[in-house]
């Protein structure tokens, strides 16, 4: 085995253990020591890596999600807000995702290195992927030609951190359902008067 090789799988291997261990302890009492000792490696191997705990976290995080959050293009904008909303609120609902992504966001909201990394490797593409689709649908005439995207992707955003954050209130179909027909009332096109 070359030593790349091994050093991608030790990475790998680090980055497994912090999050096996987060999840047992929370990442409030992670600590870089307990992931060496269990991943096998010294600190020293962890910090050439990773300057803090926090950053490694975020990497761990973000390395284990195959979200599957891409926007289908049916031809149907509502249709394919809904696949990728519950498929989002399916991913954020249970272990392990849902609560590492909690805790990543709360060690965002005080650590600005990990805030900018989650936005430049997360936020930015889920955001740039929503605002593409409904780019599109706005295009083939489904959407009002003067609704604002920035302004939707934000509407329709907004209420699941709200309840994933706030509220800790299930992110429901239903819930679903229901954001999406409030959004779509004031972003549909005008009908054309006959």
């Amino acid at each position: 085995m070359n030593a790349r090789r091994r050093s991608d799988d030790r990475t790998e291997t680090i980055m497994r253990t912090a999050l096996d261990l987060a999840l047992e302890v929370g990442y409030a009492k992670l600590s870089m020591e307990a992931v060496a000792a269990r991943a096998g490696v010294g600190k020293d191997t962890i910090y050439r890596r990773w300057p803090s705990k926090a950053l490694l976290f975020l990497d761990a995080v973000l390395s284990s999600r195959n979200t599957g959050l891409e926007h289908p293009d049916t031809g149907d904008i509502v249709a394919d807000l809904r696949e990728v909303m519950s498929r989002a609120a399916d991913l954020l609902a249970r272990p392990p995702w849902g609560p590492l992504y909690q805790d990543l966001i709360g060690e965002a909201q005080h650590n600005p290195d990990v805030a900018a990394a989650l936005n430049q490797r997360f936020i930015q593409p889920q955001t740039a992927d929503t605002l593409a689709r409904l780019k599109v649908a706005k295009e083939q005439g489904q959407l009002a030609p003067d609704f604002d995207l920035d302004l939707a992707f934000e509407i329709l955003s907004g209420p699941l951190y709200f309840r994933l954050l706030i509220t800790q209130q299930p992110i429901t179909q239903a819930y679903i359902d229901r954001l999406l027909r409030a959004l779509f009332a004031g972003m549909a096109p005008e009908p054309h008067p006959r």
